[in-house]
């Protein structure tokens, strides 16, 4: 449940814009009805997916070595500049100065847009830079995660000259947003005392597939660059660790409510490709148009995928978003605790799923009480591993399950079709 921990108008309206609002206004109680109001024109609908207008695999030719993935947020950005569709970018970028490695800034220069290139998992906040929208002359774009996106859309749903002044919303699909321990903890495992600068998530390796990439960082005592690779690191997404509780009551996995959806093509052929490639899914006309004008002048290089594919790049975290949200209503019920109408979470699950969703919230709860406690990866994975391992059985085991179906489904089609 949201709570209010700042000031608030007097009506306490501010909350009507919080993407976990538990009594939303009817007109916007869900992403699908938010969509309908937004993004309508030219579009059409898919399952899990959203409303849209193309799904693409790309990559920028110019921003691509720079970028974590394909370079296509960059491209997209640089080209509404370029075209005086909008003025400013409300971007993340580094932040040394303000004590936190990371916060949005706003972007009013190409040079600033291209300093804001790369996934940060650093947890900010859009309060830093929403206060200057009315002294900024001009339109204004915004890049966010999917609970940003949709902080965005409520605020001109309620605000409506929100619309003219911030025409374009870019969506960065997200597997959860983590604490600020998240880099702490990678930066001990790098070899640090956790007093570092300059923490980069996705440092690429073009001889390796796109997921083998590194964390890196400055160890500000000795000056020393440190490195590691993350498949070293273990699985630090499907565990939880570090995550945000409310990243597990968000359903939204491929940011439906943006002009355009932007994220890691985590499948192959693309995925064995170092150098990085974005899944795109356009859903206005103008981020379509953006994308074919650069077929045109080849400063992308792109081709279609279909539905089926998108979805399957993302399939994990559809299992835990949607099917896992079952256990995660049941507990919040049993809690008290309120939530508003979700799409999914409806159908029971298998004891075996429901496993390890209730190892994963417990895993996600224990790194956050356990990671200030000394402050030392070494002592971390000592403390999480007993509840780690568990987790990682369970998660076998559901695996398993899933493949022996799969394999059943195929043969039995195998099967149909001869007979045919």
């Amino acid at each position: 449940m949201p709570e209010l921990i700042g000031t608030c108008d007097d009506d306490n309206s501010c909350i009507s814009v919080c993407p976990f609002n538990p009594e939303p206004v009817a007109a916007v109680k869900d992403e699908t009805a938010i969509a309908n109001i937004f993004l309508t024109n030219g579009t059409e609908t898919h399952d899990k997916l959203g409303n849209l207008i193309g799904i693409y695999a790309a990559y920028s030719h110019e921003f691509r070595e720079t970028a974590s993935s394909g370079g296509l947020a960059t491209y997209v950005f640089d080209q509404l500049l370029d075209r005086g569709v909008v003025d400013h970018v409300f971007s993340v970028r580094s932040s040394v100065e303000s004590g936190s490695h990371y916060q949005y800034k706003v972007s009013s220069s190409k040079e600033d847009v291209r300093n804001s290139s790369k996934t940060k998992y650093y947890p900010v906040t859009l309060a830093t830079v929403l206060p200057e929208m009315n002294k900024l002359e001009g339109k204004v774009a915004v890049i966010g995660v999917a609970c940003f996106v949709k902080a965005i859309r409520l605020a001109q749903y309620h605000e409506p000259a929100l619309k003219e002044k911030i025409p374009f919303v870019a969506g960065i699909i997200c597997g959860g947003v983590k604490s600020k321990f998240f880099t702490e903890y990678l930066a001990s495992k790098a070899g640090t005392k956790n007093i570092i600068k300059f923490p980069d998530y996705r440092i690429k390796d073009i001889q390796r597939p796109s997921s083998d990439y590194s964390f890196g960082c400055v160890d500000t005592v000795t000056g020393e660059s440190k490195k590691i690779k993350m498949r070293e690191v273990g699985d630090m997404w499907g565990t939880g660790l570090f995550k945000a509780n409310a990243c597990d009551f968000c359903e939204d996995v491929v940011t439906e409510l943006a002009d355009i959806s932007l994220g890691d093509a985590w499948l192959e052929p693309y995925s064995k490709d170092g150098r990085g490639t974005s899944v795109v899914v356009t859903r206005s006309p103008l981020a379509e148009k953006i994308i074919q004008d650069g077929i045109k002048s080849a400063a992308i290089s792109i081709e279609p995928i279909s539905p089926d594919t998108m979805r399957a790049s993302q399939q994990g975290s559809y299992n835990h978003r949607h099917q896992g949200l079952y256990m995660r209503l049941k507990e919040a019920k049993k809690n008290g605790i309120p939530i508003a109408e979700k799409r999914y979470g409806k159908i029971a699950v298998p004891l075996d799923v429901a496993l390890v969703q209730k190892l994963r919230r417990s895993s996600r709860k224990k790194s956050l009480d356990v990671w200030p406690l000394t402050q030392s990866a070494d002592f971390f994975d000592k403390e999480m591993q007993s509840i780690l391992l568990s987790l990682k059985l369970a998660t076998r085991v559901t695996h398993i399950k899933r493949m022996t179906y799969k394999r059943f489904i195929e043969r039995l089609c195998a099967r149909i079709m001869r007979r045919k």
